[in-house]
């Protein structure tokens, strides 16, 4: 899928003049990971002149000469997102969007030794907390994005129970860890460029999601809790069907291993500016830059076949509360809408965006260490030793 340009409402400049010299960031709907709604107002830092960096809330801390502030009014229909071939109408059968680009369809390269071409910029910035009704704080720490008829009030109880399942250390897999756009891949390093002859995907499992899944399935495993890591490239060599390839894979494997509770699909994001900049969202946690993480739980809108969708949203919800607490401004908002994701087929599956084609596979590998570890302390609550 080509990239999407956006027009920023024009509701939207009478309170830009509020932010001396900001900038208007219009985000390419290919990979932004929520849906922003008009009227919506993001305050997003950058590294200012001595490296520090913050989240900064209000009029009141910005300060031209020491940090740029973005307040950003962003209007998009989210259904693009997910790295080049997401749901496209929620009640489709496969939920990607036909990717007619032949570079997708070839498959990936593998990693090249150089990409050191100046043919872009990339910037970094953290997501704030969001602002408007759609917004659900949870009790422990960290938001909902509500973008459905589902009242904020029913998911704020929902949010407050127990998924019902019982995690086991018993030695049998309670945890799998997958991935359905497995080649999607990250820059080599922290940088302010990208070399556009690369495509952000690759089957070098050092640089791809495979690398991220093992970064979390080994503190789950530190922890005494069993994982099942499926590195099968589903979107290699054709990127079209990635989730009808996936969803048969994770049926084989819970046939196999009827002892899994937790399915993650692990992927990664791709969010651009209008003017063709990419974005690396990251948060700064114990002096160490992070990819920042967002969550998705599926809704059912009566068509989907996903009747037990709010387990799901149970443990998304311990997941995002504890990470949240554990690491603040890790994550970004809880993605809660019409979307399946194969998500029907157990009462622990999840979608995990970790960072951005633009963030470096450092930031991405220390985001999935923290989301295990966070993990590790959510299912704390749900475990039994044998």
């Amino acid at each position: 899928m080509g990239a999407f340009i956006l027009l920023l409402p024009l509701m939207s400049a009478a309170v830009i003049t509020s932010a001396p010299s900001a900038q208007i960031a219009v985000l390419n709907a290919a990979g932004a990971s929520a849906r922003l709604a008009a009227g919506d107002v993001f305050a997003l830092s950058r590294l200012s002149a001595d490296g520090e960096r913050g989240l900064i809330q209000d009029d009141s801390e910005y300060n031209q000469e020491e940090q740029e502030i973005y307040y950003a009014y962003l209007s998009f229909d989210d259904s693009y997102m997910l790295s080049f071939g997401a749901l496209d109408i929620p009640s489709s059968a496969n939920e990607e969007l036909y990717v007619e680009d032949g570079d997708y369809e070839s498959g990936p390269k593998p990693y090249p030794e150089s990409i050191e071409s100046r043919d872009g910029v990339i910037t970094t910035f953290s997501f704030a907390r969001g602002v408007g009704e759609e917004y659900i704080s949870l009790d422990k720490a960290g938001q909902v994005r509500n973008v459905t008829s589902v009242s904020n009030n029913a998911l704020l109880r929902e949010s407050r129970q127990k998924p019902e399942f019982v995690i086991e250390k018993n030695g049998e897999p309670q945890v799998l860890i997958m991935h359905t756009h497995t080649t999607e891949s990250f820059e080599p390093y922290a940088r302010d460029f990208f070399d556009k002859s690369f495509s952000s995907r690759t089957t070098d499992e050092r640089m791809n999601m495979v690398s991220i899944g093992n970064a979390i399935k080994e503190e789950l495993e530190n922890a005494g809790i069993a994982v099942l890591h499926d590195t099968t490239m589903h979107d290699y060599p054709s990127y079209n069907g990635s989730y009808d390839r996936s969803r048969e894979t994770v049926k084989s494997l819970l046939e196999q291993y009827p002892s899994i509770k937790l399915v993650l699909d692990v992927h990664r994001d791709a969010i651009e500016r209008a003017d063709g900049s990419r974005v690396a969202p990251v948060s700064n946690i114990n002096g160490k830059d992070a990819a920042q993480v967002m969550l998705i739980s599926g809704c059912d809108n009566g068509s989907m076949g996903m009747p037990h969708y709010m387990q799901n949203f149970r443990l998304a919800s311990l997941l995002q509360a504890q990470m949240e607490y554990d690491y603040p401004t890790l994550t970004r908002p809880l993605l809660f809408d019409y979307r399946k994701y194969n998500q029907d087929l157990t009462t622990g599956s999840l979608l995990i965006e970790v960072g951005g084609h633009a963030n470096s596979i450092d930031q991405a590998l220390y985001s999935g260490t923290l989301i295990g570890k966070a993990l590790v302390n959510a299912l704390e609550q749900l475990t039994i030793d044998n």
